[in-house]
């Protein structure tokens, strides 16, 4: 036992006392490390970084809805004006120009010749009506065995431009090109109805010629009179007839013969 207490006080032998704590160990002092000091010479006077349970504020309740959370999200003003953009924007059909309304109107000014014509409808650019009338022109010959889509359209074609030309030098207002393609394309609707009487009777007797000569008075008839009526050229009536009597008067040729 003697030896085994000689190997115990001489195993661990450091020269590092207890009176040496109040030193700095590892290169830091008691001025850089201020949690490195005595017992009993701590300043507790500081604030603590932490709070006790009990000084905790209270949590707000939940005033909400149950499957109904509160909208934490405003959208801005110019958001919420795209978003209900949507809502305030006209039909398709509007936009395209398309107004079946219109449509009707100009079709039973056309049909019924003593009808005062409204100068506002009739002002407008609509290619709807004469482009179907136009293909059913067309296609009434097809059942008469003339393939004429060709000259039909190309026909139309000089014709509206020859008209244009005429309208703007005899009207003080003026007339743009589509305003003139319109009404001459509605008033070809009675040109359609000489072209199905031909799928049915041959229009080359005399009581052909006489119903071919009233068409194209119906026709140019019509015509003179919306373009009256829309661009106010009072007392011209005559010498607007005569050019769209001409221009439709090739349409009953391609029908006759």
């Amino acid at each position: 036992m003697s030896g085994f207490d000689n190997f115990n006080t001489d195993f661990y032998q450091s020269s590092y006392s207890v009176d040496d704590q109040s030193q700095g160990g590892y290169g830091y002092n008691n001025a850089e490390n201020p949690y490195n000091k005595p017992y009993g010479q701590y300043d507790y006077s500081q604030p603590m970084a932490y709070s006790s349970p009990g000084m905790m504020q209270p949590q707000q309740p939940y005033t909400g809805q149950i499957f109904q959370p509160t909208q934490t999200y405003t959208p801005s003003p110019s958001q919420s004006m795209y978003s209900s953009s949507f809502d305030d924007e006209p039909p398709l059909l509007e936009e395209l120009g398309i107004n079946f309304d219109h449509i009707w109107q100009k079709t039973l000014t056309v049909l019924h010749p003593m009808k005062v014509a409204d100068g506002s409808i009739m002002n407008e650019t609509d290619l709807a009506g004469p482009m179907v009338f136009c293909l059913a022109f067309g296609a009434t010959l097809l059942l008469s065995g003339k393939i004429q889509f060709g000259y039909v359209y190309g026909i139309s074609a000089i014709g509206c431009l020859g008209m244009y030309c005429l309208l703007n030098l005899m009207s003080m207002t003026g007339v743009s090109f589509g305003c003139v393609a319109s009404v001459l394309g509605y008033c070809l609707l009675p040109m359609i109805l000489l072209s199905s009487f031909g799928v049915l009777f041959s229009l080359q007797g005399m009581m052909g010629i006489i119903l071919t000569a009233a068409i194209i008075g119906w026709c140019s008839f019509s015509a003179s009179k919306i373009f009256i009526s829309a661009l106010a050229m009072d007392g011209q009536q005559l010498l607007v007839a005569y050019p769209c009597a001409l221009l439709y008067g090739v349409f009953a040729l391609i029908s006759v013969f």
